[in-house]
């Protein structure tokens, strides 16, 4: 019996490789809330009620919010100004404690080195698992480590936006930003890293963006959960490295 490629393909067991949604109201959610009742605050723990998050009867749409904020950030700032938030999936994940310390954020690239689509390790050809919203392909995804994120002061959450959206690759194509010499992700020091991105942030704000778009920012967790109910944001699995189907050689036949 001659075997075809396709039917040597359908026996391999594998996840897709490409996972795609045709609206971004499918895309999977994830609701974060405090065990119990709606918390109750303190009159002077509670949310300032002139800070626009949206609708109190709506759960607080995490996601959208940062969506519009890295947008507006992308256009003002030079180094930034070739991301299109359209292709990063903006996401959250849950922190496994209360802690402050530990994971904040990050940015997971589609992509490898210079934007490649995939690449040769020890004899096997790899490729990035593909995530397509409405027909276009995500290229970054940036998820957000939630409730530890919320919870981090004003300046501090500032600093950890423009943080992930600065190891976006210059190129945009899928790849990080690469620095030179062996520590190329954060450079040699990430507390320089860091107040180069507090600098910018700084800059950022110096120039009046719509307070709107930011108000979130001055709230807490358990103040958006207190005004909200409940957080929600896109929660996507992180994309798999998979290696790509062998081609039988003729002898396999």
């Amino acid at each position: 019996m001659i075997r075809t490629h396709e039917d040597w393909e359908s026996t391999v067991s594998r996840p897709p490789y490409l996972l795609a949604w045709e609206s971004s109201n499918h895309l999977p959610e994830r609701r974060l809330k405090p065990r119990g009742r709606r918390p109750q605050l303190p009159f002077y723990l509670s949310a300032p009620p002139h800070f626009a998050t949206g609708p109190a009867d709506a759960a607080f749409d995490f996601s959208s919010h940062m969506l519009r904020l890295c947008s507006d950030i992308a256009a003002w700032c030079e180094e930034l100004q070739k991301v299109d938030v359209s292709k990063v999936l903006f996401t959250v994940t849950s922190s496994r404690t209360r802690r402050a310390h530990g994971l904040q954020a990050r940015v997971t690239p589609m992509r490898f080195r210079h934007g490649q689509l995939s690449r040769r390790h020890r004899g096997e050809e790899y490729q990035v698992q593909r995530f397509h919203v409405e027909g276009r392909e995500i290229l970054y995804l940036m998820t957000f480590c939630l409730p530890r994120f919320l919870d981090q002061s004003f300046d501090e959450k500032f600093i950890t936006i423009f943080h992930e959206l600065f190891h976006i690759g210059p190129n945009f194509d899928g790849d990080l930003r690469r620095h030179e010499g062996r520590y190329e992700i954060h450079t040699h020091s990430q507390k320089e890293y860091d107040a180069q991105m507090g600098h910018l942030a700084r800059e950022y704000l110096a120039c009046r963006p719509d307070t709107d778009l930011h108000a979130f920012l001055r709230l807490n967790f358990m103040q958006l959960c207190e005004k909200h109910g409940s957080v929600t944001g896109i929660a996507v699995p992180r994309p798999k490295i998979l290696p790509l189907p062998r081609r039988p050689s003729p002898t396999e036949y």
